[in-house]
């Protein structure tokens, strides 16, 4: 699943391309969105703003319609001239949206929404989000509010948890608990302040360090691979030498990666 650096990223690719143009085609394959668009008079419009919430890439046009997209495991935005061909198949899309010199295509995005709204934060899929990790605006105090609320949560599954902090996958989780010496397995309440304050400044600094490179790295510039213990099972740690270890976490059974020598379980 798509992290929010990768989401951010996608929002600036389709801003120079899109932003302020007439839409002068707009086709779905998701039925509640192809009439909505008749409805709320997108094509004519203007795309007026391009923005991200945590994962979610959200569109609003002069019409007063904002248009919601989420693609999970199986989602992505491509960007064409015109007349050029597709570098996935049609029948995957489940958007496409024309502008005079430019043809934006969402592939096999799960969640697509089209509504009437000005303000995106009223739309069902992102009202309960947390604070996002890539706003300049974040709270860290409330951020670290919604994980304390989670006291009984092991911290992995609550750094994976979108009402708390919004923005967090699967690599991040991993990667910004062993920076900061935290085993996945610890309950948020075992945390001190200190601790949980560093884990949010971690995820913060490494998600903005990465928002203009596709190769997302957490180690330094100069390290022979990109991440400390993601997908690194039965490596040893770059650090101390222990091997990487990998176990599946929470009620979805998400991948954690982790040091138990950098990452020690609490007494």
């Amino acid at each position: 699943m798509p992290e929010g650096d990768t989401i951010w990223r996608t929002a600036a690719t389709l801003r120079p391309a899109l932003l302020g143009q007439p839409i002068t085609a707009f086709k779905s394959s998701v039925r509640q969105v192809s009439d909505a668009a008749e409805t709320l008079s997108v094509i004519g419009s203007v795309l007026e703003s391009i923005d991200t919430m945590g994962k979610h890439l959200l569109m609003r046009f002069s019409s007063g319609a904002t248009l919601r997209t989420h693609m999970q495991m199986t989602g992505s935005w491509h960007l064409y001239r015109p007349g050029s061909r597709w570098q996935k198949p049609s029948r995957l899309a489940v958007v496409v949206m024309e502008v005079p010199r430019a043809v934006a295509v969402c592939f096999s995005a799960p969640v697509v929404e089209l509504r009437a709204t000005a303000n995106p934060n009223c739309l069902d899929g992102v009202r309960h989000l947390g604070p996002d990790v890539l706003d300049p605006s974040f709270d860290l105090e409330q951020a670290m509010g919604r994980l304390r609320d989670r006291g009984n949560e092991e911290i992995a599954v609550a750094l994976l948890d979108q009402s708390a902090l919004a923005g967090i996958g699967n690599i991040y989780k991993s990667e910004v608990l062993f920076l900061s010496g935290v085993s996945p397995f610890t309950r948020v309440g075992d945390l001190d302040d200190v601790v949980l304050k560093r884990i949010v400044e971690t995820a913060v600094r490494q998600m903005h360090r990465n928002l203009t490179t596709d190769l997302r790295r957490t180690t330094s510039a100069d390290a022979p691979r990109r991440h400390w213990v993601y997908g690194r099972t039965g490596q040893s740690c770059q650090r101390c030498g222990t091997t990487i270890q990998r176990r599946l976490q929470g009620l979805q059974a998400r991948a954690t990666f982790w040091c138990a020598t950098c990452q020690p379980a609490r007494a």
